[in-house]
């Protein structure tokens, strides 16, 4: 393709002098918007076709349009088409190398619309294909976490507030809590997806156009359920892209807490679990470490992501309506959210099944700090004692068995009606491990048979369109 110079821009008939070279290279996108020429010919090829529907093209133009968008699209999927920064964006390097290949033609293609309504639509075509692709990965990592929550549905470890021992549970519902929160990430991204998939073209610069175009056609061969309805808001709208970025950062909060846990779980403080070693490295200088590099960098992405959504924001605050030169800045960001979202989900959604259990170790860690204190005070109250005595009761228990090294369930039964005449020999019932997860049998608790209802309702919801 023949590059035009600085001074033969389409747009350069009013101008008496050539774009200064280094102006011509900060105002250009094209280094990062060629990444939309799919969508980009995507719009195109609906557009003409919608301009021939209403007599702007005859048929042959139509024709001639869609053989040389078609040509395009394989000679840049195919190496072969040559990026021109003085063309500037996507938009103009597709149009240029069209009116090459087919002549004036070519020219007529951008009749009825404005580069400003043509990028809103990329952006849109591209964002709701992405968040096709996310919504799969969050249902392979949401699938992923019930199955290894059905295989450690009764394995016990300790609950945690403020990271200390509060009460035993078992790692299947600590999972299920993970999945709960990406479900909601689910349905906030489907959510977010409905708003994306509105249609701006038609608004050509701002105010519409003059020629008898049909939108609902246009919008209908592009898959849009909607149009926007406002010209002025069609072309300066990027509320969608500063909902998915708000969608992601939620994401990555999520995924950081549990990058957090895993880390904590490996360290050999804990000791709680193994990750594959594919999904680690070592040191290069200590040759015991096997470092959890994955969930340490997910954690670390998630301040980007954070960074991605506060440059949507800002850059957006203060623009007055219509379309803005600044809005050339919401790609980069977007683009940065949509692939750190994709990498870090597939990331997770692979090495999560092959996590493996330390099931001796969490039950050594869940039998230390009296995580059974709840249940004796429980106890207690079913015996027909009030809960803030049983409450002291056991904390003077507690107190006790820190003076003597000694769990609750390790205490004799005379050691423990010191503290109350209350307490019967089938007190240790309910002071086992087990018998405390047991006991939480009801919708929402830990108990084994409720997490395993807990992922068929998952696996049944995964299953909804």
């Amino acid at each position: 393709m023949t590059k035009p110079e600085s001074k033969d821009k389409p747009w350069g008939g009013r101008f008496s002098e050539a774009t200064d070279a280094f102006v011509e290279r900060f105002t250009a996108s094209i280094s990062f918007d060629r990444r939309l020429y799919l969508h980009d010919i995507q719009g195109s090829v609906a557009h003409a076709k919608m301009l021939a529907k209403v007599g702007v093209l005859t048929e042959r133009e139509q024709n001639d349009i869609l053989t040389g968008l078609e040509e395009i699209k394989q000679e840049v999927e195919d190496g072969n088409f040559d990026w021109s920064v003085q063309l500037e964006d996507v938009h103009m390097n597709i149009e240029a190398r069209l009116t090459e290949k087919i002549g004036v033609t070519g020219k007529k293609l951008h009749t009825g619309r404005s580069r400003n309504d043509q990028i809103a639509t990329d952006i849109r075509l591209f964002l709701r294909d992405e968040i096709d692709l996310i919504s799969a990965e969050l249902q392979r990592l949401i699938g992923g976490l019930a199955d290894l929550a059905e295989r450690e549905a009764a394995t016990i470890m300790p609950g945690f507030t403020h990271l200390q021992t509060a009460q035993p549970v078992t790692f299947g519902h600590h999972l299920l809590a993970w999945v709960e929160m990406l479900k909601r990430d689910y349905l906030r991204l489907h959510d977010c997806r409905t708003r994306v998939n509105v249609m701006p073209l038609g608004a050509a610069a701002l105010a519409g156009t003059t020629y008898p175009i049909e939108r609902h056609l246009t919008a209908e061969l592009l898959g849009f359920s909607g149009i926007a309805e406002n010209s002025l808001d069609a072309v300066s709208d990027r509320d969608f892209a500063i909902e998915f970025c708000s969608f992601a950062s939620l994401l990555l909060m999520h995924l950081s807490r549990f990058s957090e846990e895993l880390v904590l779980w490996t360290s050999a403080q804990f000791n709680f679990i193994n990750l594959p070693d594919r999904f680690c490295t070592g040191s290069s200088i200590m040759p015991q470490k096997k470092n959890p590099d994955v969930p340490e960098l997910v954690r670390g992405k998630t301040g980007r992501v954070y960074g991605d959504l506060m440059s949507l924001l800002t850059l957006m605050k203060s623009q007055p309506l219509a379309y803005n030169k600044d809005n050339q800045e919401d790609k980069e960001p977007l683009f940065d959210a949509v692939d750190t979202v994709k990498d870090c989900l597939k990331a997770y959604a692979d090495m999560v099944p092959s996590i493996q259990t330390k099931p001796v170790f969490m039950q050594e860690a869940a039998r230390r700090g009296f995580s059974t204190a709840t249940d004796l005070a429980d106890y207690l109250v079913r015996g027909g004692m009030p809960f803030r005595d049983a409450h002291e009761v056991v904390g003077k228990a507690v107190a006790f068995g820190l003076s003597e090294d000694k769990d609750l369930s390790e205490m004799s039964l005379a050691e423990l009606q010191q503290f109350s005449a209350a307490i019967k020999a089938d007190v240790f019932d309910v002071l086992t491990l087990e018998g405390s997860v047991q006991a939480r049998n009801h919708l929402g608790g830990t108990a084994p048979e409720q997490v395993k209802a807990a992922v068929n309702r998952t696996r049944q919801w995964l299953q909804e369109p």
